[in-house]
């Protein structure tokens, strides 16, 4: 399977559980002296042609407006792939907490603890925190925005998406009375 397969059939495995809608979201991979990024308003689940953005040097204009994130990512971390998405219950409980600790056993071995960073969706401030965050973790909610995985593959990326999300679900059942 070549990365554009890879990237599409991702994509549609994030879209039929329900972790992105319409365009929303992105994904990238470390390649070379750069990584391959998802098209600005692609669909994840049919990404059309992927982008190469070199770690330093001029970004291409069809390249994800999350680039700066993903960037940063691979600059301050050894992750090999990073997926973003905007699961509704993790973008839900993001909006009133600093941290997510998981009380599932999923969440608890695999993320047992998600911060939630804060700053303009596409910004280098919201990069920065981001990035920084998943220098020792696998998770980070960018509040009110979504989620960023950083992993060993995209499929990786998205099992760590569905398991913040699941996580999430289950924090905010468990508060119902």
């Amino acid at each position: 399977m070549n990365q554009a397969e890879e990237f599409q059939r991702i994509g549609k495995r994030l879209r039929q559980e329900g972790l992105v809608g319409a365009n929303f979201g992105n994904m990238s991979v470390r390649e070379g002296a750069g990584f391959l990024i998802t098209r600005n308003g692609a669909f994840l689940d049919c990404p059309k042609d992927l982008v190469y953005v070199p770690f330093a040097g001029v970004v291409p204009p069809e390249a994800s407006s999350e680039y700066r994130l993903h960037r940063e990512v691979y600059r301050l971390t050894r992750h090999l792939a990073v997926v973003h998405a905007h699961p509704p219950h993790a973008v839900a409980i993001s909006l009133t907490k600093d941290c997510i600790i998981p009380i599932d056993s999923e969440g608890e071995m695999f993320c047992p603890s998600i911060p939630v960073v804060t700053g303009p969706p596409g910004s280098m401030e919201m990069a920065e925190r981001a990035a920084s965050a998943l220098k020792d973790r696998v998770a980070v909610i960018v509040r009110g925005h979504g989620t960023f995985c950083g992993a060993r593959s995209l499929e990786e990326g998205y099992v760590l998406t569905s398991i913040v999300e699941h996580s999430c679900r289950v924090l905010l059942l468990s508060q119902l009375k």
